[in-house]
C-alpha cells in the first residue's frame, strides 16, 4: 500500500516563500505523473503544477514564474517551491501521484491528505 504525506505548509506574509514536500511510502519503483493541486476557500480544487517522468512540466498561469515542482527520486519525495506568495495562493495543497509499484509496471494513483497554506497581506 502506498501513502502520500504532505508537509511544509504554514502561515506566511505576502511576498514570502514556502517549500511543500510530499513523501511517498511503500513499494515504489518509479513514477509516471506527479502533481500539486490546491483548494482555496469557496473554490474547486485546481491544478497548480504537474510533471511526468518524461520531464514534461506544466504550471497554472496564476503561478508561472513563482512556483517550481521537482522530485527527489532517491527519497520518493515531491516538492513544490513557492516564491513571491500572494494572498490568493491561500488554500489546502494536495499532492497527487501515479507511481509504479512492481517490476511489471503496475501502478497506484492517489492523493495526500493536504497541507494548509495561508498567505497574509
Amino acid at each position: 500500500q502506498v501513502q502520500l504525506v504532505e508537509s511544509g505548509g504554514g502561515l506566511v506574509q505576502s511576498g514570502g516563500s514556502l517549500r511543500l514536500s510530499c513523501v511517498a511510502s511503500g513499494s515504489i519503483f518509479g513514477f509516471n505523473v506527479m502533481a500539486w493541486y490546491r483548494q482555496s476557500p469557496g473554490k474547486q480544487r485546481e491544478l497548480v503544477a504537474d510533471a511526468t517522468s518524461g520531464r514534461s512540466v506544466d504550471y497554472a498561469d496564476s503561478v508561472k514564474g513563482r512556483v517550481t515542482i521537482s522530485r527527489d527520486n532517491a527519497k520518493n519525495t515531491i516538492y513544490l517551491q513557492m516564491n513571491s506568495l500572494k494572498p490568493e495562493d491561500t488554500g489546502v495543497y494536495y499532492c497527487n501521484e501515479e507511481v509504479i509499484i512492481d517490476t511489471v509496471g503496475s501502478t497506484w494513483h492517489g492523493w495526500g491528505q493536504g497541507t494548509q497554506v495561508t498567505v497574509t497581506s
